[in-house]
């Protein structure tokens, strides 16, 4: 499948991707409906991905820390937009999802060891008392027919 470039007269068509070559010429593909900005030549470009520090600072916005399910939960919503909208690498997206569900999985350890209450041992407990008689065991009849 070969890659539409738009005619002279749609020169400034915003449908066109917006890469722009060192002598300052716009490239006359279309973009495509993964990459809204770019053709699949330039999407892949390390100048044309979103900024880290823009895809943590979405991702982050407004959350302290990941001690509540609801934190979590809002954290991989963002992900998931994140994804959908293209702005995140597929491998990097599961990642951090797989980093959330661990995170997700230490929360009832973590409420369990707060509101634990401190161990008593006993030293002079009785033992069992083992002179006297297990009951004896109820004898089954073997009916056959």
């Amino acid at each position: 499948m070969t890659q539409q470039t738009a005619k002279p007269s749609f020169i400034n068509h915003s449908a066109r991707c917006t890469h722009r070559f060192p002598n300052g010429r716009r490239c006359r593909l279309y973009a495509t409906n993964a990459s809204p900005n770019f053709c699949p030549a330039h999407a892949p470009l390390p100048a044309n991905q979103p900024e880290p520090a823009e895809i943590a600072s979405t991702l982050t916005a407004n959350l302290d820390d990941f001690t509540s399910a609801a934190q979590i939960n809002d954290f991989l919503s963002r992900l998931l937009l994140l994804l959908a909208q293209d702005k995140i690498s597929t491998r990097r997206a599961a990642v951090l999802a797989y980093i959330t569900n661990q995170l997700l999985r230490t929360l009832p350890a973590i409420a369990k060891e707060e509101n634990r209450e401190e161990t008593t041992i006993i030293f002079d407990m009785p033992g069992p008392d083992r002179d006297k008689v297990a009951p004896p065991e109820p004898a089954y009849a073997d009916v056959r027919t």
